[in-house]
């Protein structure tokens, strides 16, 4: 159903226009509210919005993917601003902070470098799935947050009454604009369409809680500013694992939000050069009075969602911004609050996948276990953390299963001497159930061990082979092996003439322990 606002197409100046418009106006309040939540002026996470999404967008891996301010990384910066404040007095808090965001960007640009982007590729489906399901709930939780009464950084009670019926007829409303208006036309973005209709009905006279009721967005140009803290061993030691954090929380969400995005829009991006694009755009907030940020999974997915495919589309987003901040704050300040929390609700419909529900019954129960804990650990803790553990818990599971898959099969007997086939993965999960497959009181004098079809994966699977060759030793009997990597052969030699090696001219070459790169032979 919601798969169609994020179809494939191609972009154009006026697609990548109006929807960098439509973006821009949905980074205001999240710029406005992520700078609440880590304790920083309102005007350093409208600054972040400008700068990171400019260059992001400008010299990024992901066209059409938008970064700014994020929550996820707010929710980091808010112990580090609280403990700078009381080492340094008021507003040193913030000071360490932009130290930190511009070491944050040191981070990453090195990540880049390295290219350590193409690890992303070890994540699974499952834990793909997880993510994506709970960022969903994390945005939508963070939009039921604009159904209470706020002044400024003042959050009030719940509204109700007659405050609650508006919000949310304006919010319904803007949900029914963003779905029915494709189908009678799609030359403007439905998003930007709902922001304006709605934003008329309240400047008639409609009451209504508006972007300038959280902080209005007027401001003046972003001006360098190095951070007014002392350059000091102790400083950095402070600093120093929260920059830490905050680029791997960042990179997490980036690399992961770039992934969602390759597969909506059936094409591919660059991770590494998404790593020194973001890594440059915080070195370079930092410097500026901005808070740093990372991808948004919301805003981007309204970008692509209201036809944003090109570079354009995030610069146009970063310009409007800035010209919001500039001259148009009196406009942007009249918006309806409704108008963007029914806009992150589609987004929130379009971004859960539904599908994961008829996975249930249907797939292993430990891949239905991976989605669930990541979705959850995602909503309760942070993502960062949610992607590792479900990584952890990926491998656990693989490991598990590879484990009960190593076969031993008798392909030649006599009285003399007796060949089996091992296939399988030997690893250390693996050796005790290949060590108790043999049993060398019942084998004739010789024995050997093809392993053609199986594959020694870890100093675990050699150890067990010279366990077993010493099993067959100490009754007088001889284990030879054959059709192992060279690399294996080396190293069993070492074990004298406790297991005989037969070598051969079709034997594999891969190297243990060791990740195969793009055309290496690897059996």
């Amino acid at each position: 159903m919601f798969s169609s606002l994020f179809q494939k197409k191609r972009g154009s100046w006026k697609d990548d226009s109006l929807a960098g418009l439509t973006t821009a106006l949905a980074l205001v309040p999240g710029s406005i509210a992520f700078a609440f939540v880590a304790g920083v002026p309102p005007i350093s996470g409208l600054y972040a919005g400008f700068i990171v999404c400019l260059i992001t967008a400008a010299f990024g891996g992901r066209p059409g993917m938008i970064s700014s301010a994020a929550g996820s990384l707010a929710v980091v910066m808010v112990a580090l601003v609280a403990e700078g404040n009381r080492r340094g007095g008021a507003g040193a808090g913030f000071e360490y902070l932009l130290l930190a965001v511009i070491l944050m960007g040191f981070v990453q640009i090195s990540v880049g470098v390295l290219r350590l982007g193409r690890l992303i590729r070890l994540v699974p489906h499952p834990v793909m799935m997880g993510f994506v399901n709970g960022l969903a709930i994390v945005v939508f939780l963070s939009q039921l947050r604009m159904f209470r009464h706020r002044e400024g950084a003042v959050v009030g009670d719940w509204l109700h009454g007659q405050a609650l019926v508006t919000m949310l007829g304006l919010v319904g409303l803007t949900m029914a604009i963003v779905y029915l208006l494709p189908r009678f036309t799609k030359k403007v973005p439905s998003s930007l369409v709902a922001i304006v209709v709605v934003s008329l009905i309240g400047a008639f006279g409609l009451p209504a809680q508006t972007v300038g009721d959280l902080s209005s967005v007027r401001g003046a140009l972003p001006v360098p500013h190095l951070p007014g803290v002392p350059l000091t061993w102790e400083t950095f030691r402070f600093v120093g694992p929260y920059a830490v954090i905050l680029a791997m929380v960042g990179l997490v969400e980036t690399l992961m939000t770039l992934q969602l995005i390759d597969e909506l829009t059936e094409s591919r991006g660059k991770g590494n050069r998404e790593c020194v694009a973001l890594g440059a755009a915080n070195l370079i907030a930092g410097s500026f009075k901005a808070m740093g940020g990372c991808a948004l999974v919301g805003e981007s997915l309204i970008n692509i969602g209201s036809g944003g495919r090109g570079r354009m589309s995030g610069v146009i987003a970063a310009l409007a911004l800035l010209a919001f901040i500039l001259i148009g704050a009196p406009l942007i300040d009249r918006i309806p609050i409704a108008a963007l929390t029914g806009v992150m609700f589609v987004v929130v419909t379009a971004t859960f996948e539904w599908t994961s529900f008829k996975t249930i019954g249907k797939v292993p129960f430990s891949d239905v276990l991976v989605i669930v804990a990541v979705t959850a650990i995602t909503v309760w803790h942070d993502l960062a953390q949610a992607v590792i553990c479900g990584v952890i818990l990926s491998a656990l599971v693989l490991a598990w299963k590879s484990a009960k898959h190593v076969n031993l099969s008798v392909v030649e007997d006599s009285d003399e001497k007796r060949i089996y086939r091992l296939e399988g993965l030997l690893y250390f999960g693996s050796v005790r159930d290949f060590a108790e497959k043999f049993k060398p009181d019942e084998d004739p004098r010789e024995v050997v061990v093809d392993f053609h079809e199986a594959r020694v994966c870890d100093m675990s699977g050699l150890e067990a082979i010279k366990a077993l060759a010493g099993r067959y030793a100490k009754i007088g009997k001889t284990l030879s092996v054959r059709h192992l990597s060279h690399d294996c052969g080396r190293m069993l030699e070492r074990a004298g003439d406790l297991v005989r090696v037969e070598v051969a001219e079709d034997d594999p070459i891969y190297l243990v322990a060791r990740i195969a790169g793009h055309g290496e032979k690897t059996e």
